[in-house]
């Protein structure tokens, strides 16, 4: 889906205004709201494709409207934010938000983003469970297992390593992996991923010199394989 409907809950005007008019241009079809219940009853009765969510609203923190969006309605929801501070981040996503933006932004970046939560909403839904050689992966649990060993993953090696296990066999790039496992723009975070992907590589018991699952193509990006394969 290349266009949507979008409820934007902003209290700004101005940058409600903005976005609205950015938004049409791109082809999106916007209904705007400036406070929570306002927004709330959009989603309700409008049944959006989208809920882009200011957390800054005047009759309600955004925060508890996302977690009454999300008791009533499966809505993929983008949170709009100047709070950048990585446990609020993590707690947003954690009550039911698909994406997050820290202001400001820009209009492309919305777009953006919007179009990568329809296309993980259209997309079949995850396994709870994928094997790749002597590597369990559980994503009920957020456990891996490697040989019948736990490895003891952080969340954003889990993350990381269940991305690349979805997409098994195939080349993800750095910027892929930036935008969907750190939900951020890339500019300079390639040696985030870099530091990650060593750290997961040690803990599969390899090297990027000698690599088992964890294979990278240079100047392309990384992807997971069954090494008996």
């Amino acid at each position: 889906m290349s266009v949507a409907s979008i409820a934007l809950i902003e209290d700004d005007q101005r940058i409600r205004a903005a976005l609205v008019r950015a938004l049409a241009e791109r082809g999106h079809t916007v209904q705007a709201a400036s406070r929570a219940m306002e927004g709330l009853s959009q989603v309700l009765e409008w049944k959006p494709d989208v809920v882009v969510l200011d957390l800054g609203l005047p009759d309600l923190d955004g925060s508890e409207l996302l977690k009454m969006i999300r008791a009533v309605s499966p809505v993929p929801v983008i949170v709009a934010t100047a709070r950048d501070d990585e446990a609020e981040i993590v707690r947003l996503l954690d009550r039911g938000a698909d994406d997050y933006l820290t202001k400001p932004f820009s209009a492309d970046q919305l777009d953006a983003r919007i179009r990568a939560v329809l296309r993980r909403a259209s997309a079949a839904p995850e396994p709870d469970a994928i094997t790749v050689g002597e590597l369990s992966i559980d994503r009920g649990t957020r456990e891996a297992i490697l040989a019948g060993q736990p490895l003891g993953l952080t969340r954003l090696e889990f993350d990381l390593l269940w991305y690349l296990a979805r997409r098994q066999g195939t080349v993800v790039s750095k910027r892929d992996l930036v935008g969907e496992v750190w939900r951020q723009p890339y500019g300079g975070a390639d040696r985030t991923v870099d530091v990650h992907l060593s750290w997961l590589r040690r803990k599969l018991g390899e090297t990027a010199a000698e690599p088992r699952y964890l294979h990278t193509v240079r100047g392309v990006g990384v992807k997971l394989v069954d090494p008996g394969a």
